[in-house]
Order: C-alpha cells, then structure tokens, then sequence
C-alpha cells in the first residue's frame, strides 16, 4: 500500500501541475473516444498499451472481459453500456481479451478448479458459447492452443452478447457505433483484431490498413 500511496503523491507533486488545465476541462464533461470493455487482469492496461490520457477511454473491466447479454438482469456492465452509447456517444467499442487469461484458463480446466469460487463459476457461464465452440473444434489440439482459441471464440461471443442491447444494437444499424474484437499479447504487446470478412483475428496494424483501404 505504500507504493500506491507514494505513486498518488507523485502524480499530485509532478505530473498534475502540468496537466493542471486538462483535468480543469475534464471536471465539466467527457467525450471519450471509446468503449473499452478488458479484462481485470492487473497485467493489462489499456490506457498504457494504447497510449491515451484522462478522457479518452470509458472503461469497463470484469473477470474475462465479459458482457451479459441483455435479457440477464441489469448490472454494472450493462449499465456502463447503456450510458457510453445513449448519453457519452461512444463511436466505437472495443472488446477485448488477452493472452493468459486465467477466467478461460479455469473454464478449461473444468468445474473443479471453480468449486470454492461460485459467484466466478456463475459469471462464467457467459462464456458457454465459446467453450462449447473450442471443444467441439479443438478436441485435440494442446492447451496452448485450446487457451488461445477459447480467448478468441470469447471475444467474438461477446460481441454477439453485446448486439443484444438495444441501445448498441439501434446505435449500430444506424452506423453510429463500431465494434471491435481485440486479443491483446501480454509478452510481446502485439495487438490481434477480428476481421469479419477472412473470420480471422489479424495483426492491428493490418487491420487498420485494410480500413483505410476500404
């Protein structure tokens, strides 16, 4: 705790006063750039890997960088959803997972790892659909390869998830939000995005050069 408490007084001491004004004009409003719904995993940080400041990403982040689908009763997630698009006009939403994860590490290595963690057990559930999906297809390829799928499958999972709300759902058929699925690589900071027209997970600069192509 005392790092944490020396790394507040630092940035108070050293960092704030230059950005005096900034934090001044984010005191009235936000206009963020983006939705991004990560992971909780303390090795992922968004604003670090993307390189954005105070005001640029409205940040959501839970075990498995899930989203319940609406029907499911309201929660935090869905209410940060609701408010990026209705009242922030988010113009993109990013959803992303990343290597490592230990969320679809413990929904492959099945129930008994989850059996003293419940309440993760039931959150887990939102990710049926990809687990369902690697084991059905990835019946023999090594855990390596089983982990990085099921991290994919479950990113494009919750895209679906995400479309079953009707404020992102009205936002995108009108062309005013975007979705984006992103894996993140902790050891070697590469970025994948989901490609809808090879169904694949491509390097993020590719992709950003097949979208200005396009």
């Amino acid at each position: 705790m005392d790092r944490i408490i020396d790394g507040v007084l630092k940035f108070q001491r050293d960092v704030y006063p230059s950005q005096k004004a900034l934090f001044q004009e984010l005191s009235i409003a936000q206009r963020p750039q983006a939705l991004f719904i990560g992971c909780s995993d303390s090795r992922v940080v968004p604003e670090l890997f993307m390189q954005q400041g105070p005001g640029d990403l409205f940040v959501v982040r839970n075990a498995g960088n899930i989203v319940p689908p609406f029907a499911v009763a309201p929660g935090g997630v869905s209410a940060s959803i609701e408010y990026a698009v209705s009242v922030l006009g988010v113009p993109d939403i990013i959803i992303c997972g990343h290597s490592s994860c230990g969320a679809m590490t413990a929904i492959l290595r099945g129930s008994e790892q989850l059996e003293s963690l419940p309440a993760v057990a039931r959150w887990l559930h939102f990710s049926d659909a990809a687990r369902q999906i690697v084991a059905k297809r990835n019946a023999h390829d090594s855990d390596e390869k089983k982990l990085n799928s099921l991290i994919q499958e479950n990113v494009l999972a919750q895209l679906e998830h995400l479309l079953t709300h009707p404020a992102v759902a009205a936002a995108v058929k009108a062309k005013e939000v975007r979705l984006h699925g992103w894996v993140f690589d902790i050891p070697t900071a590469g970025v994948l995005s989901y490609d809808a027209q090879t169904e694949s997970f491509i390097p993020l600069a590719q992709a950003a050069f097949s979208e200005a192509k396009a």
